[in-house]
């Protein structure tokens, strides 16, 4: 998915919402969704590059990691208030997240983030 692909973070929505219909509550699915819009989106903007998603369900963790393809890693700052909705993305991976973080991978970096999953149906 490239710069312009902003459109597609709709269908990974909705792809996240599938594979946790059975396997998470609702809460954690409204938050991994959310939490993945805005890492996919920061992927996009901030960088010229292609993102890859990979969401991995185990039987109590929900896992998602958003890959770039440039070396810069993300800033965790605090937002302003006047800067408009700029600013939130890793502020609400912090509070929302039972664990994140960044890896440097090759050419680029990957953001992931953890949820615990309490739905669980079969992994």
């Amino acid at each position: 998915m490239g710069h312009a692909d902003l459109t597609a973070v709709p269908e990974i929505r909705r792809a996240l919402r599938e594979l946790l219909r059975h396997r998470a509550e609702q809460t954690c699915t409204d938050v991994a969704e959310l939490l993945t819009t805005e890492l996919v989106t920061n992927a996009l903007v901030h960088t010229d590059h292609d993102a890859e998603i990979t969401a991995t369900v185990g039987a109590s963790r929900l896992r998602v990691e958003v890959r770039d393809f440039a070396a810069d890693h993300p800033q965790l700052r605090l937002p302003v208030a006047d800067d408009g909705t700029h600013g939130r993305g890793l502020v609400l991976v912090q509070a929302l997240a039972d664990a994140w973080g960044v890896r440097a991978q090759g050419v680029g970096k990957s953001v992931w983030f953890e949820l615990d999953v309490d739905g669980g149906g079969p992994e």
